[in-house]
């Protein structure tokens, strides 16, 4: 990986001509406005989410690493990073063909959803890149946006948009981002999965308006994380709605990550924020 040197002035911007070689570290600014009350058992009252680093193009794919660091990509770019638990950001892999949503195996490669590259790839960690699957015979990928791994290493990505599993497995949770519903389904023992229902409803889109709900992450009380278009909407393990984090900017996608897993990490558009949370993110490798 190529490394970068850490700043201590928050939110140094990088322009087109240094690329991401200037990036930077966690210390940051208070950049919204965080409901006062915050939400029980996932923000404390008045914590708000910080910038870590603007000056990129879209953010995407935040996906926690077994020592506390964190992987994210760069789409336009073709980029992904990696902070580490120092503050430090550096280059992980280039040419990644928009890749978007990440995952970690316990083996410690990198999984990618491509979406112009049309296949979910792997990054050994030698830096080996190599398909993992572009589809099936007569059924190629169109443009895969984002995925989870299940507990045997099968892996369910979608392109409707953000998916997660929760923590027992028996359930997968996927939204749209054109509209308001958030889906569960039953996992099979075979990792089929049927059984399609509502899962829990968006709350706040205006009339007329797309959700943006995109990614999102899972916590070790199997409340869900959902980047919509008015921020990141939580639901307890029932489907119902908690709160909403405010975010500068709309959210594309969210993951936790931190030694111990109590930070949770918001790709937004040009920037990448972090929030402390009283909440935990799940007990398994990555999301």
């Amino acid at each position: 990986m190529r490394r970068t040197r850490q700043f201590k002035s928050p939110a140094m911007r990088v322009s087109a001509a240094v690329g991401a070689a200037a990036l930077v570290g966690l210390l940051a600014l208070p950049v919204s406005a965080q409901s006062p009350s915050g939400i029980a058992g996932v923000v404390a009252p008045g914590v708000e989410p910080q910038l870590v680093q603007e000056g990129f193009a879209f953010t995407e794919g935040p996906v926690g690493t077994p020592d506390g660091g964190l992987y994210f990509s760069d789409i336009r770019p073709n980029r992904i990073y990696r902070l580490d638990t120092n503050g430090e950001i550096g280059f992980v892999r280039e040419q990644t063909n928009g890749a978007n949503g990440l995952a970690v195996t316990r083996e410690g490669d990198l999984l990618a959803a491509e979406g112009d590259g049309k296949r979910i790839s792997k990054r050994s960690r030698d830096g080996t890149v190599t398909t993992v699957t572009e589809g099936i015979e007569g059924k190629p990928l169109l443009a895969p946006n984002d995925l989870i791994l299940d507990a045997k290493g099968g892996i369910y990505f979608a392109r409707p948009n953000g998916l997660t599993l929760t923590r027992d497995g028996k359930t997968l949770i996927v939204d749209d981002t054109l509209g308001p519903t958030v889906y569960a389904y039953d996992v099979e023992p075979d990792g089929s999965v049927k059984n399609k229902r509502t899962f829990a409803q968006l709350r706040d889109i205006p009339e007329g308006k797309e959700s943006g709900a995109d990614g999102m992450a899972l916590d070790r009380e199997d409340r869900v994380y959902i980047t919509t278009l008015t921020g990141v909407q939580v639901f307890d393990a029932a489907g119902k709605y908690l709160g909403t984090i405010k975010v500068a900017r709309q959210p594309a996608n969210v993951g936790f990550a931190g030694p111990d897993k109590r930070v949770l990490f918001i790709t937004a558009r040009e920037d990448l924020y972090r929030l402390d949370t009283l909440a935990q993110g799940p007990d398994r490798v990555g999301k």
